[in-house]
């Protein structure tokens, strides 16, 4: 019979092992078993897709040296032609949440029961199907854009409308009670090939956004979906949108920030101008930190007492 200390132990093993990159940023700590639940998954909307091939990826909560962190989800290009994306989930028992990473492969795996939405409604993908080479978009489930992504679809059959929305964000008792199907465990067990260099940028990037962290926002992130890694510029304008849209934002806190957006921007092109069309590693954390900034006051403009007038 296993030793208490045994089980701790071969528990905290396989959570390393599950968490993948998470894992490493969380082995700073003393300990690797999580035993708070992460909270649930915010309601955002979904960026159109920015270009034929790219594939949705849901955001996620992530755990790192400060708790959970949101990572916003985004439109990415697969490694390879044929592959979808099986998203990661957090799995609960024995008392701790354990997180199962992500992967690509020929078919969609179980990812907990979780209703990420945008094709993911937990069992499957309904977002869109390869035929040969060529990825075709379901826009009844997701949004292109219609200017630059022509192989695209509608099929409505796909959506079960339900009268309750379950944001729950791991599997397990008090969450999601799912188990694989048989499609499921057959995919489970093919081929898988683990997220792309961009996708772990991507993550570690909103690791070091402290906007994105659930103790600072509460359960409701600064930056819920991304066009594409990098894309931020496209997220803040819409966060400006919906600001001024719901009243949050006065036109003058608007206009400052959006001040604040253009001189950021002109820097970039004059950086890329002066590089041949690059940003050196430098001008890039620069860019993040005065997107960092951007981002911080954007959500002070729309969480301080002044309202736009009705």
């Amino acid at each position: 019979m296993r030793s208490p200390k045994l089980r701790t132990l071969l528990l905290a093993l396989s959570f390393a092992i599950f968490l993948g990159g998470t894992a490493r940023q969380a082995a700073a700590g003393v300990a690797v078993s999580i035993t708070i639940a992460p909270p649930v998954l915010p309601v955002y909307v979904q960026p159109p897709c920015p270009a034929d091939g790219y594939l949705w990826t849901p955001g996620y909560w992530a755990w790192g040296p400060d708790g959970y962190y949101w990572v916003p989800g985004v439109w990415v290009r697969p490694p390879r032609v044929g592959v979808l994306w099986t998203p990661g989930y957090w799995g609960f028992g024995n008392g701790v949440y354990v997180w199962h990473a992500g992967y690509w492969g020929p078919h969609v795996g179980f990812y907990g029961g979780l209703n990420y939405g945008f094709g993911f409604p937990g069992v499957g993908f309904i977002g869109g199907i390869w035929a040969g080479p060529v990825f075709r978009y379901n826009t009844a489930v997701v949004a292109v854009n219609a200017a630059v992504v022509r192989n695209v679809y509608v099929d409505r059959t796909v959506i079960r409308n339900t009268t309750v929305v379950n944001r729950v964000s791991f599997n397990g008792p008090g969450g999601v009670m799912a188990r694989p199907t048989p499609q499921e465990r057959i995919a489970m067990r093919e081929e898988h090939v683990q997220a792309t260099p961009a996708q772990f940028a991507h993550q570690r990037t909103a690791s070091q956004d402290r906007n994105q962290l659930a103790s600072f926002n509460h359960g409701h992130p600064a930056l819920m979906a991304m066009d594409s890694v990098n894309g931020r510029r496209f997220n803040q304008q819409q966060r400006i949108a919906q600001g001024i849209r719901s009243g949050e934002m006065t036109p003058g806190e608007a206009a400052r920030v959006e001040r604040r957006e253009q001189n950021v921007n002109r820097q970039v092109a004059a950086d890329r101008r002066a590089n041949g069309g690059t940003l050196t590693p430098a001008e890039r954390k620069n860019v993040n930190r005065e997107q960092n900034r951007a981002s911080r006051e954007i959500y002070q403009e729309k969480h301080n007492d002044k309202v736009a007038p009705k």
